[in-house]
């Protein structure tokens, strides 16, 4: 039968595994670190897949295809709960989306152990680079958006208490990696409620284009968000 199906561009899959988590099917798979469509008639074609993927590597398509068989989908779910210990999430590490809990009798042990007072840490979340994190992550929600150039956390000392406590932080290097950062940021702006945004760049041109990046996003979201701009300069000062 010819129906609408997921299609997904393996050149641009970069093997995160966030779609595999967000197919309640099991139609998804990673295979040689791609995510890979594994059977046709596991695909409801909702595509609860597609707003999770960090690089847009899913979309539909209609073409001849094997019609949607939920009682199989039933089955081999719960064929899959049953094997213990199944990990949670098969993808990169680095992009699976997470809240950060700072357990203070954890850091108190660790102390102790290192011998040494360490300032605590302010990352209330992971992933932090604006191209790995998920649009839709749980953690957007009434936040705080730091978005931050990631030379800055090097150059200015108290980086953590000053700009990233109680923040959601996002970074990313505009000159690096040299993709328009304004379309994912979009993406976060309109589909999550976003309470404030603080942009911290370097005082170098490039750093321009993370400024512009959250302009165009601020126009495109069409939502009226309070915003602020601060600049750091090499040698760590915050230029007003």
């Amino acid at each position: 039968m010819i129906r609408k199906i997921i299609t997904i561009d393996k050149e641009a899959c970069n093997g995160c595994g966030l779609c595999v988590s967000a197919c309640h099917e099991g139609a998804i798979g990673l295979v040689d670190g791609k995510a890979t469509l594994l059977r046709d008639d596991y695909c409801d074609g909702l595509g609860n897949c597609l707003p999770v993927c960090p690089v847009n590597a899913i979309s539909f398509e209609e073409r001849e295809a094997l019609e949607y068989n939920e009682e199989e989908v039933l089955r081999n779910m719960a064929k899959k709960k049953s094997v213990p210990d199944a990990p949670v999430f098969p993808g990169c590490p680095g992009s699976q989306a997470n809240i950060i809990n700072h357990s203070q009798e954890k850091r108190k042990e660790k102390l102790e152990e290192e011998k040494y007072e360490a300032p605590a840490s302010m990352l209330n979340q992971w992933p932090v680079q604006i191209k790995l994190v998920p649009v839709n992550a749980p953690y957007f929600d009434n936040a705080n958006l730091l978005i931050a150039a990631d030379c800055t956390a090097f150059a200015y000392g108290d980086f953590h208490n000053r700009f990233m406590k109680n923040k959601i932080t996002l970074i990313g290097c505009p000159k690096l990696d040299e993709v328009d950062y304004s379309e994912k940021l979009t993406e976060i702006l309109r589909y999550n409620n976003i309470k404030n945004i603080t942009v911290v760049r370097m005082t170098v041109p490039c750093c321009g284009g993370i400024v512009n990046a959250v302009t165009t996003a601020l126009k495109n979201s069409g939502k009226m968000i309070p915003w602020q701009v601060v600049t750091i300069s090499p040698d760590g000062s915050i230029i007003e």
